[in-house]
């Protein structure tokens, strides 16, 4: 059975991966056997109604038959339990499906969740299709999550995620960690984890800043690697659980090529290439924009102070600078066009510009003016004429080189593949859980 589930949060309490690992202990109880870790999966996070982090759970696990019932009212009672139902935009959804292998268009369905804008409706259609069962409540919205969660089966580039757990008591208090036990879980790991220090600040980025009770969040290659660095960081305050899960987290999952400007779609994240089309300029709050042009629109990109690095880079652009974009689409609005938020730049070509001057006097070194058109320079200090003279022609340098630009670490959202993370992409999941994946 796969069992997805999602949208039990909010701005003010709770957390999805916390009913997953609630949900792991007592479905185990019950004797399902896991067969793969838990997926967490993040959808298009530039969607207007996300939830706080936009990631859906499905649990995967072979059972006894006699046991499903009970296992469904588990999943049903323990998402009931710990929703903020009472929360206004909470919507919690829950998909159970009974099939050896997941059918393709389900799966398809989730890419189309994760890339763009999925409709309850097209979910619901699905259940019905292939007689899953859904259940939500309130509105429902987590029904597309849900079934998104059970579609995307991350066979394709997949990390892992090992997360800790507060006791109730601590939630909304500041986090208690040894910051220099990070530091050093940082420094052995770094061959296969991720994104645990923000290297220009040296601000601690596993750990979150909400009231949820996560933490921290371990990002890495393997389920060993997140374990071994779970084991090196000390914790200065009791920790209630932990679990390992599967992820798309730091893929780039979300982005999707357009061939052209034209294609580009309100809240769907992009690839696109254009020329850049003007002068970058710096708008109140230190943003960074531009504009890049190709044979079909022109499109705004943004570049916000918080990418840091990225800003930067974005300031030095020429107009005539080929560019490959990565970001989420904001809608236009009466002040502003459609604009990409930028997420990663890459400079494929550098335009170059051309300076003219005046050559310079072999006898005195003063730059020599013009006699009128064809007629050579003098020099007006020691009078020094050469009728054959001619300028001299300078290409520009340019403080800019080509290559690909991320935004910082501590800006960059989940799905987001950081540079380390290139050339470590991987393909497929061979199975198989290590020994001790969750506690207790």
């Amino acid at each position: 059975m796969h069992i997805g589930f999602d949208d039990t949060d909010s701005p003010r309490k709770g957390c999805t991966t916390y009913i997953a690992a609630l949900l792991i202990e007592k479905l185990r109880e019950r004797g399902c056997e896991f067969i793969d870790y838990p997926n967490l999966v993040r959808l298009n996070p530039n969607v207007p109604w996300k939830t706080r982090g936009n990631g859906a759970l499905c649990l995967r696990i072979n059972y006894d038959s006699t046991v499903e019932a009970e296992v469904k009212e588990t999943v049903i009672e323990t998402v009931e339990e710990n929703a903020d139902l009472e929360y206004e935009g909470t919507d919690p959804g829950i998909v159970f499906l009974k099939l050896p292998t997941v059918p393709k268009e389900i799966r398809n369905f989730a890419k189309q969740t994760i890339t763009g804008i999925a409709t309850k409706k097209k979910a619901l259609s699905l259940i019905r299709r292939f007689r899953a069962e859904a259940l939500g409540f309130k509105d429902a919205r987590g029904i597309i999550g849900g079934l998104a969660a059970v579609g995307e089966t991350l066979t394709g580039d997949h990390t892992y995620e090992l997360i800790a757990y507060r006791i109730p008591q601590n939630r909304g208090t500041p986090r208690k960690l040894n910051v220099e036990s990070v530091k050093k879980m940082d420094t052995e790991t770094s061959a296969e984890t991720f994104n645990n220090i923000d290297p220009r600040t040296g601000r601690v980025l596993i750990t979150p800043r909400g009231p949820d009770p996560i933490l921290y969040g371990i990002r890495g290659e393997t389920p060993e690697a997140v374990k071994k660095a779970h084991q090196l960081i000390e914790s200065l305050e009791p920790i209630e659980r932990w679990v390992i899960f599967r992820t798309n987290h730091g893929t780039d999952a979300h982005l999707r090529p357009v061939n052209t400007l034209k294609e580009v779609k309100p809240f769907h994240p992009v690839i696109a290439r254009g020329t850049v089309a003007n002068v970058p300029r710096t708008i109140p709050g230190s943003h960074v924009i531009f504009t890049i042009k190709d044979e079909t629109e022109t499109i705004d990109c943004a570049a916000y102070k918080p990418t840091g690095n990225l800003q930067k880079i974005a300031k030095k652009l020429w107009i005539g600078d080929y560019v490959e974009v990565y970001g989420g689409i904001k809608p236009p609005t009466p002040k502003h066009p459609l604009t990409i938020n930028l997420e990663k730049l890459r400079i494929i070509k550098l335009s170059s510009k051309v300076i003219e001057r005046n050559p310079l006097c072999p006898r005195c070194g003063r730059r020599m003016e013009s006699m009128g058109r064809s007629k050579g320079f003098r020099c007006k200090k020691c009078k020094f004429r050469n009728s054959k003279a001619k300028k001299e022609i300078m290409k520009q340098n340019r403080d800019l080189i080509a290559g690909l630009y991320i935004t910082e670490p501590r800006s960059q959202r989940h799905l987001t593949k950081p540079l380390v993370r290139y050339g470590r992409e991987k393909r497929g999941f061979m199975g198989g859980l290590i020994n001790g994946w969750h506690s207790p």
